[in-house]
């Protein structure tokens, strides 16, 4: 499936749902979830807001329900564009999750994505989350179709 709405597009898989909250004035949300409850997200930030920032602000939003929260600072590289933001690991009712926090600085916005889902399903849905966030960027940063 594609969503596409202003200028932000990206593809996701059939039997996921989307919901979209957000104003031009508040900014844009957009939330992906599967049908096991694991998700991707993005968020239209201002121009000039700071990665890092975001990424804490998140780690500390996290860890206030989730004491264990173990965050990484990384940085990665899509399409020619540098994503910075964190890995984030916690455990919830006796099981282990990985999220992952990336924002991508464009002169119009700045893009936060974030991704989580219980370990048990990671190492299947990374893959689906990394090809959504690519699709994103490419829609983001070429021109035309």
């Amino acid at each position: 499936m594609k969503f596409h709405r202003e200028e932000v597009q990206f593809e996701y898989p059939d039997n996921w749902t989307v919901e979209v909250e957000g104003s031009p004035e508040a900014g844009l949300q957009v939330s992906v979830t599967a049908p096991d409850g694991a998700f991707w997200s993005l968020s239209r930030q201002p121009v000039g807001s700071d990665p890092t920032a975001l990424a804490e602000a998140a780690a500390t939003q996290l860890r206030k329900e989730y004491p264990d929260l173990e965050s990484e600072p990384v940085t990665e590289t899509v399409f020619g564009q540098r994503l910075a933001g964190a890995d984030i690991n916690f455990s919830c009712l006796d099981l282990t999750n990985t999220a992952v926090f990336r924002c991508l600085e464009l002169p119009t916005a700045c893009y936060a994505i974030f991704c989580q889902a219980e370990d048990r399903d990671w190492q299947q849905l990374h893959h689906v989350f990394k090809a959504m966030t690519a699709s994103l960027v490419r829609g983001l940063t070429t021109e035309g179709p």
